[in-house]
């Protein structure tokens, strides 16, 4: 149990006691040597460093591609990686974590590990880092030529992160809230945000000492009409949690809701309320960047429409100027990919982005609504929040999400209210059709009552929950708005 809760900075010898019961938790624990691990970094390539990466793209006005990867083996996940780099020719590689260490049960992963060498095939859904420890995962680090990323769900990534981080990787996805609350049904939300806190004063250390860490909070949540106030506000909380630990690469997330429009106006609102948030803190010596996740929901299951798909998610990536992508295959509707989808699910995003890089999605009135519409949401949500937790994020976050303040749709956590609707209006933006205990004015709430009533006039149907049901299954059939037949 968390005692108390504060965004205050972790003191870095008092946490060495903690350090020492994490480290405890898997026998490869103890293969971390911070000192030796600060030393590796510093030896590595420029080019290697995920962080100078993506501040790199962000100066150059570039959209890189990276794709989601992980199996069991440590040779076979090598192998992957190295395919998607040459035949898939992304800028970034992940390393995707599996589902038992994502819940801290190292041995049970153990037990997928051996089982998956003996059969010669994953029967793990991704790579167990801590089991393979420092050195094998090292490996990765010294056998690959560009910026290697941990990703994952894991609401206690502390054993994870430090064995990954002593072992040369330079970026770490996740956060207290977002690898939370659309992940985990039952870990207290204060739990989950004071290890995040120890990761991200982790990461704080190492910048210290010179080492540049990119962390990037999880953008998307459960991925389904999630609108840009709810992941912009958790966004920004997680933000400025991690930069008062002593972060300073932040790569911000938003995951594609469909809308052209809606979602180019969310990236490019997403780094203003970051960096006003931040400002409010006395912080102004982070790097944002930002990420855009290809379409999260539900996939058509042939191949010709899945790359449809994928395409227009590349295209709102590069007009909105995102640094980098996150990229679907064009068999998520049928499981784990293929190394061969993956890397065709990249080659059509580069080719989508390549033609767009020297284009931007031009200014016009409804771009500017749309802006102005977020940026009002978010901050109306935010501001509750920093007045429930007495002007400090930790506390307020826990607070918002007891009051409903924050809520993400569809969340499977019994520490979200639930009480918020999701559908699109009629030209495929997401809106609200009940916004529960959202803190919004009379004005947004009629902005969304009336964008509803919009297409319940077109369809000649009464806005209902049916509008959601419809809205989620209608890119799995070929379109964006859930039209009744």
């Amino acid at each position: 149990m968390v005692d108390y809760l504060s965004s205050d900075r972790l003191d870095w010898e008092e946490m060495q006691k903690e350090r020492q019961a994490v480290l405890a938790a898997w026998q490869t624990g103890r293969e971390v040597d911070l000192a030796e691990a600060v030393e590796f970094h510093l030896s590595q390539p420029l080019e290697k460093n995920f962080a100078r990466r993506m501040g790199e793209a962000k100066a150059q006005g570039l959209t890189l591609t990276q794709p989601r990867a992980g199996v069991a083996d440590l040779k076979s996940h090598l192998e992957l990686l190295q395919y998607l780099a040459e035949e898939g020719e992304a800028d970034l590689l992940p390393t995707t974590i599996d589902s038992y260490t994502r819940q801290n049960r190292y041995e049970e992963a153990q037990k997928g590990l051996d089982e998956s060498r003996k059969l010669g095939r994953s029967l793990l859904n991704g790579f167990p880092a801590v089991n393979h420890g420092v050195a094998n995962c090292r490996t990765l680090v010294t056998e690959l030529s560009m910026p290697l990323q941990i990703r994952h769900g894991t609401p206690d990534a502390r054993l994870l992160a430090e064995v990954t981080l002593a072992a040369g990787f330079s970026a770490f996805e996740g956060g207290g809230i977002s690898y939370n609350i659309p992940y985990a049904k039952q870990v207290p939300l204060a739990e989950s945000i004071r290890a995040w806190q120890y990761v991200d004063r982790l990461v704080g250390y190492y910048a210290q000492q010179g080492v540049m860490i990119n962390r990037e909070p999880f953008g998307p949540l459960t991925g389904t009409l999630v609108a840009p106030c709810i992941s912009h506000s958790v966004a920004v909380i997680e933000a400025v949690l991690a930069a008062k630990q002593g972060v300073k690469s932040l790569t911000l997330g938003y995951g594609q809701c469909g809308n052209l429009i809606q979602d180019v106006a969310a990236i490019q609102t997403l780094p203003v309320l970051a960096q006003d948030y931040l400002e409010r803190e006395g912080i102004t010596d982070v790097e944002l960047t930002t990420v855009l996740h290809q379409w999260m929901g539900g996939f058509p299951t042939d191949e010709p429409r899945s790359f449809g798909v994928i395409s227009l998610g590349a295209a709102a990536a590069a007009l909105s100027k995102a640094t980098k992508v996150i990229v679907k295959t064009p068999h998520e509707a049928l499981g784990i990919p293929t190394k061969e989808a993956n890397a065709a699910g990249l080659r059509a995003t580069k080719q989508v982005i390549n033609m767009l890089k020297d284009q931007s999605f031009p200014e016009c009135p409804q771009l500017t609504q749309e802006r102005e519409i977020i940026l009002k949401e978010t901050r109306q949500i935010l501001d509750k929040t920093l007045e429930l937790g007495e002007g400090d994020f930790a506390l307020g976050a826990v607070r918002a999400f007891q009051a409903g303040v924050i809520d993400v749709p569809f969340a499977p956590s019994m520490h979200n209210a639930g009480r918020t609707m999701p559908a699109r209006d009629n030209e495929g933006a997401v809106r609200f059709l009940n916004w529960g205990s959202l803190p919004f004015s009379k004005e947004v709430q009629e902005f969304h009552r009336e964008k509803l009533a919009e297409r319940a006039r077109y369809e000649e149907r009464t806005p209902g929950f049916q509008f959601v049901i419809d809205d989620i299954y209608a890119i799995g059939k070929g379109m964006l708005v859930g039209r009744p037949r």
